[in-house]
């Protein structure tokens, strides 16, 4: 970490060199004393905030807790209330940290860290990519996200860039004519890492699959690629190696958390267990076998501004039979899959470039409970959500217009609110469906 990302996060208020300091204590220690030292700050911040929140005193109940599995588990509708109810005493929402989830769940919502736990997922981070040879601040990084069109978010987020030596790279277009221009990008820039969606990575993967090149062929500096945000499974794994001529680390995370699994140098995904506890239980909420698919709850041991205690991500995952000392293993996760999307144009965008459309909805506060979005017709998008009462004319025209800025003009808006949104046999709301034959733009 340079001096100069470094120094961004003092002038924020967030004690990253005392947070890295605690980080590195904990991986010190023994597997014995690290697992004594996880279970009681997972029973020490759930009395922090049975104690400090009456909103989540209300949904614990009056009956005291003496066992672990007993605590409730906690989903993102137990906690869509106004941010200040959520907020646990004595914090306010000028002293915590403060985000919003991306919506890929179908259910987005506004979240706060204080800021040392804040400071601790970063610490959390230096050390995971750091095992893979990344220096935050200092290796360049290819960035296939996306961006906020215009405003405060968007030259906060390239603000952000340059401090961390990022070349962000928009997923709003992924035509053939951005492909060829994203290669001649990685031809002209010392890239050491690529982190991007899944979907966004493998489409160009397969691009330069099609052209004959790798990645490391025109870009000698590359040396890992990092796929998020959507499961990245054996078949994306097999073409970003082939395409991109590097290994592969896959990550799993959630923004109102932490990372949550992240590969080491021998391929294992490995479980986060310094800054969360993560369990994968049933639908009783007991811990399901090794190799048995159950339900991921996390809690987040160092967050006392917001109660995120056996909180269900909506994912579920496998665990393997095998330990690495105090390290569970993730065999597998399902979720956080999406679709591209075909425009008249043909133009192609992922599918998670409606997070951005759907800022348009979230910003509006909480009343947004869920959403997803279908691609009915080829010019064509219904807009499914779940509130508290319907869209204004105004919020559906906002809607609209941030259609057109961030996929092209002449596309429609549809909208139709519902009580519910039918979720996926995994338990995800998928946030992007299409409804199309691949590239035709005729509905399925």
């Amino acid at each position: 970490m340079n001096w100069i990302f470094k120094l961004s996060f003092v002038l924020q208020g967030f004690p990253i060199a005392k947070a890295i300091e605690e980080f590195n204590q904990l991986l010190t220690l023994s597997d014995e004393q690290k697992l004594a030292v996880q279970q009681k700050k997972a029973w020490s911040i759930f009395e922090h905030h049975k104690k400090n929140n009456s909103h989540y005193n209300n949904f614990i109940g009056d009956s005291s807790v003496s066992n672990w599995n007993d605590i409730p588990i906690l989903k993102k509708s137990d906690i869509q209330v106004p941010l200040e109810q959520r907020l646990t005493s004595p914090f306010t929402k000028k002293e915590v940290f403060l985000n919003n989830t991306s919506g890929s769940s179908g259910t987005p919502f506004y979240f706060a860290k204080d800021k040392y736990c804040h400071a601790m997922a970063w610490a959390s981070s230096i050390y995971r990519f750091g095992q893979h040879g990344v220096v935050f601040g200092k290796s360049k990084q290819a960035r296939f996200y996306g961006i906020p069109a215009c405003g405060k978010k968007y030259y906060k987020e390239k603000l952000k860039d340059f401090l961390s030596g990022r070349v962000r790279i928009p997923v709003f277009d992924l035509s053939e004519k951005k492909l060829f221009e994203t290669q001649e990008l990685f031809a002209n820039t010392k890239f050491q890492n690529v982190n991007g969606y899944t979907s966004s990575l493998v489409l160009f993967a397969k691009h330069l699959i099609k052209q004959g090149v790798t990645a490391k062929q025109i870009c000698p500096t590359l040396e890992v690629v990092f796929p998020t945000s959507e499961v990245c499974d054996d078949l994306d794994r097999a073409t970003l190696e082939k395409g991109f001529g590097v290994k592969v680390v896959n990550e799993y995370g959630a923004s109102e958390l932490d990372l949550i699994a992240f590969e080491d140098v021998d391929g294992d995904w490995m479980v986060n267990n310094e800054t969360l506890l993560v369990e994968i239980v049933d639908e009783n909420g007991k811990e399901v076998p090794n190799g048995i698919e159950g339900k991921v709850v996390v809690t987040s041991l160092y967050n006392k501004a917001m109660p995120f205690v056996r909180y269900e991500l909506g994912d579920m995952a496998i665990k393997s039979s095998r330990k690495k000392g105090a390290y569970t293993i993730l065999e597998k996760v399902t979720g956080r899959t999406n679709d591209f999307v075909y425009l008249p144009s043909g133009k192609v965008a992922a599918g998670l470039t409606f997070y951005y459309i759907s800022k348009a909805l979230m910003d509006q506060g909480d009343d947004m409970k869920e959403f997803i979005i279908k691609q009915i017709k080829i010019d064509e998008f219904l807009f499914e959500y779940v509130s508290d009462q319907e869209l204004s004319p105004e919020q559906k025209m906002n809607v609209q217009k941030a259609l057109e800025t961030y996929l092209e003009p002449g596309l429609t808006a549809l909208f139709e609110r519902k009580e519910t949104i039918e979720r996926t046999k995994a338990g995800k709301l998928k946030h992007f469906h299409s409804m199309l034959q691949v590239g035709t733009g005729t509905a399925q």
